[in-house]
């Protein structure tokens, strides 16, 4: 307790405070509407690009073996950004399969975030460098630099050869391996991406690269003319403190906004702020069902009890809330009337709008979102309902964690 008292402390002491605009006014244009493209993108500074392949990946069971494939097949280019590295089998399998690329010849650009991945072990730093990858580190930790602790880069993002991407919320750990069903490991959803819309995944790795080295990269080995793959529309929309957390924020305002009929939201750390909030229970006013997705089990507890100091006004209103039972839930997706869906780094919390950089990637796909609705219902499945009657009924420890986390939740 003393430690997470302290930890607090020098949060909002070294700091500060920082928040994105809960005093936003929304104009809700309602998705389909011939509007809502232009005032996505006009809000977001994000094109919406059509000619998509996207492959929607469960867990490390459908994730690693094409990531794996994806880097073995490259010829010219592989840029990696990650926030979590750290050792285990399928930690070393990735870093051998990228040191072998260097060594024939491929331009392998890996940038990890330096809080994120300090579990990385210096064997694999060893082995990649040694190969002719070019290993870099997001804002390193310095004395004289105290605000870098909180300004991450929360993003992951594989690209190979400008033309095939892969995105959402994994890690690259044992624990991130496995089906989402065994505690220990998590339940995660990723996506494989290709067609134009790769340009703007490999366009946040570019931005990340030049604030943490300098380097631009140009060239057809990093930006392609990319053709038509696929019949999907999509989005990346990316985040940074610098200038587009707001753009971040704005568009899950917008897609709340929008929604007429379903709200279907999956988030391992749920802190909405009083402005996201209120969009759910606008929603919910509207006669939109909202159903909210969070882990039974988390690796942080502080950040899970200030969430849930909250959920009474929500589940009084009609909000349904339910917790994932067989292991840790790690996805950050939502799918809006089954036609709008997003998945990626960002969480509903104020540290993901506000201070990391971030990334989703949004789809606008009626079959996607059917199956997303599918795993979402799923899920469901497997976990249990959070009342009002239980939440009334929460333990005394469960009440000092939210009592801690009160001076530092905008830190969360």
């Amino acid at each position: 307790m003393r430690r997470h008292a302290l930890l607090a402390l020098i949060l909002v002491v070294v700091n500060g405070c920082a928040s994105v605009g809960e005093h936003y006014s929304i104009t809700a244009v309602e998705l389909g509407e011939p509007s809502f493209f232009p005032t996505m993108e006009g809000n977001t500074r994000s094109p919406i690009v059509p000619g998509n392949r996207v492959q929607i990946l469960l867990n490390g069971d459908e994730l690693f073996p094409p990531l794996l494939e994806a880097i073995r097949s490259a010829r010219k280019s592989i840029t990696f950004t990650q926030y979590v590295y750290e050792k285990g089998d399928i930690s070393q399998r990735i870093a051998e399969a990228l040191a072998e690329r260097c060594r024939a010849g491929v331009g392998v650009n890996i940038l990890l975030d330096y809080t994120g991945s300090l579990g990385f072990p210096s064997e694999y730093g060893t082995l990649l460098t040694t190969s002719g990858c070019h290993l870099a580190w997001f804002h390193p930790l310095q004395p004289w630099q105290p605000n870098r602790f909180n300004k991450r880069t929360h993003r992951r993002v594989l690209v190979v050869d400008g033309r095939i991407g892969f995105t959402g919320g994994f890690g690259i750990n044992q624990k991130w391996t496995g089906d989402g069903m065994v505690r220990g490991h998590w339940r995660e959803t990723d996506a494989r991406v290709e067609g134009p819309v790769v340009e703007y995944l490999q366009a946040a790795f570019a931005e990340d690269w030049r604030q943490a080295t300098g380097i631009v990269l140009a060239g057809d080995a990093y930006f392609p003319r990319l053709s038509p793959g696929g019949s999907v529309h999509a989005q990346v929309v990316a985040s940074s403190p610098a200038g587009g957390s707001p753009d971040a924020y704005l568009h899950f305002l917008l897609a709340i906004g929008s929604a007429r009929h379903t709200v279907f939201l999956t988030n391992p750390y749920f802190v909405p702020d009083a402005r996201m909030t209120q969009a759910l229970l606008n929603a919910v006013g509207r006669g939109v069902r909202v159903v909210v997705l969070v882990p039974g089990v988390i690796d942080h507890r502080l950040v899970r009890e200030a969430g849930r100091r909250d959920f009474g006004p929500l589940l009084q209103a009609g909000i349904e809330i339910y917790e994932y039972q067989p292991a840790l839930l790690h996805a950050k997706t939502m799918v809006i009337d089954g036609v709008f869906v997003t998945l990626g780094s960002i969480n509903l919390d104020n540290r993901s709008f506000a201070l990391n950089q971030e990334l989703n990637l949004t789809i606008y796909d009626r079959e996607i979102g059917r199956r997303m609705q599918q795993i979402f219902a799923t899920d469901l499945s497997r976990s249990a309902p959070v009342t009002y009657e239980a939440w009334k009924r929460r333990g005394l420890m469960a009440r000092v964690y939210e009592f801690i986390a009160l001076p530092i939740k905008n830190q969360l």
